[in-house]
């Protein structure tokens, strides 16, 4: 073995040791019923354990209580960072069948269109999904002898494909970049049926779904010469082999990058993972976002005379996104009934504005209600919130003015003192040109006498 990968080996072994995660993932095994029902059993996939044989599991069927060797650790890996305080993953099994790859692009991948003997036999697919990880692990059930009766099964990850944003929230005309890792490990009969050592050919391919609708956004087959589908909207992937080493394991890169990102993009990424015969696939949900500006005019203080109402207060709430979501909130701060209270008043919305980027702007109104002299000092403020934004939103505020009732204000006085202080210079500005122009009549009325 080499210096470093038996320097990974202990690493890992050390971080096994001292793993958070669960070391057991409970799942439920998805089958067909038929007549369009499925049937559902427990079951569970034990990533860990002490010394000695597994904890028994009288409540499931000892094919569906897998012990899982990975070799390429990447399940293993992504369990570790699993937060202890996160509800657990969901988890589904289902059977999985070998197959050449459909796509018309990756049939390079298989030349023999029969799947070989070597890949025969029971396989099953884990499904895991979280908010922290998405993943999908091929296991291939082994028929080790066990002392009757039989408490589980050992099963070996083979294809592991996996993303740790599953869920990814992007900011308008921002890049995007979807991350996605996999690894391949073959199982003893695949390895001795090959005859070239190194990592397999694989195909990479990335689908959008929105709205019912679907489409091929980038396909690539890196060292095979493939006519490729052109990319769409300017994606590019890192779809490559991390190593070369003869025998495996093998882990790779097939990260997305989407560059200046608009709504349109919104929707389910499908990444899926074509080797020769086997695929592995996880869905990403993409969401653009961008929170509002908020502004408020008149600003910053309003006039109003005691008992009558002060002027149409607009908010402007401009180039956010999405637009659902949306909720105007007009507060009187500071009132005679309290610190805070709802502002009485006629208010409506506008129609909503689309701009060029994809983002949408409203303008919130509020007619308010005569006022008093108590009203005086008080504040209006029009709230908004947003899924963009916290939890109390964002505001903006004026400040009523009572007429009458207040003196001159320090911006006031500053303002007099520089009115009072240009007028007395342009005095003296006239009073020069005045001057300059009686002297200069002087001497033309001597020079005529």
């Amino acid at each position: 073995m080499k210096p470093l990968s038996l320097l990974l080996a202990v690493a890992s072994a050390l971080g096994t040791a001292v793993s958070a995660g669960p070391a057991v993932i409970e799942c439920w095994m998805v089958e067909d019923a038929g007549g369009g029902r499925l049937a559902k059993k427990p079951a569970a996939l034990l990533l860990r354990q002490g010394p000695g044989t597994p904890p028994p599991r009288p409540d499931l069927e000892p094919e569906l209580y897998l012990k899982v060797h990975d070799p390429a650790g990447t399940l293993q890996a992504a369990i570790r960072r699993y937060p202890s305080d996160a509800p657990p993953p969901h988890c589904e099994l289902s059977r999985f069948i070998p197959l050449p790859a459909s796509a018309r692009w990756a049939r390079g991948l298989t030349p023999g269109r029969s799947c070989p003997r070597a890949l025969d036999g029971a396989w099953l697919l884990a499904s895991v999904l979280s908010p922290i990880f998405s993943l999908s692990c091929l296991l291939r059930p082994q028929s080790e002898p066990q002392p009757e009766p039989a408490l589980f099964t050992s099963a070996t990850a083979v294809l592991t494909v996996l993303t740790h944003s599953p869920i990814a929230r992007i900011q308008l005309g921002q890049d995007a970049l979807l991350d996605l890792r996999f690894a391949y490990m073959p199982s003893i009969s695949e390895a001795a049926a090959s005859l070239a050592p190194g990592p397999p050919p694989f195909g990479l391919e990335w689908r959008r779904q929105h709205l019912g609708k679907g489409h091929l956004l980038l396909a690539a087959t890196p060292g095979l010469h493939e006519q490729m589908p052109a990319a769409q909207d300017g994606a590019v992937a890192f779809a490559a082999w991390d190593d070369d080493d003869p025998w495996g394991p093998w882990t790779g890169n097939g990260t997305l990058w989407l560059p200046a990102v608009q709504p349109f993009q919104e929707g389910t990424y499908l990444a899926t993972v074509h080797l020769p015969y086997l695929q592995g696939q996880v869905a990403l949900e993409l969401s653009v976002q961008k929170p509002p500006k908020i502004s408020l005019t008149p600003a910053p203080l309003v006039w109003a005379a005691p008992g009558e109402a002060p002027p149409e207060l607009l908010c402007l709430v401009s180039r956010f996104y999405p637009a659902k979501g949306l909720e105007v909130e007009w507060e009187l701060r500071g009132g005679p009934e309290g610190s805070f209270q709802k502002a009485e008043g006629q208010s409506w919305l506008s129609a909503l504005r689309h701009h060029s980027d994809g983002s949408v702007s409203l303008s919130a109104h509020l007619q308010p209600i005569p006022v008093t002299a108590k009203h005086h000092g008080a504040r209006y403020a029009c709230r908004v919130h947003h899924p963009t934004l916290p939890t109390l939103g964002r505001s903006a505020e004026v400040t009523l003015e009572v007429a009458g009732l207040s003196g001159p204000s320090l911006e006031d006085s500053v303002g007099l003192f520089l009115s009072a202080f240009l007028l007395l210079g342009l005095i003296k500005a006239l009073g020069w040109v005045a001057a300059s122009r009686s002297t200069s009549k002087d001497p033309k009325e001597k020079k005529a006498q």
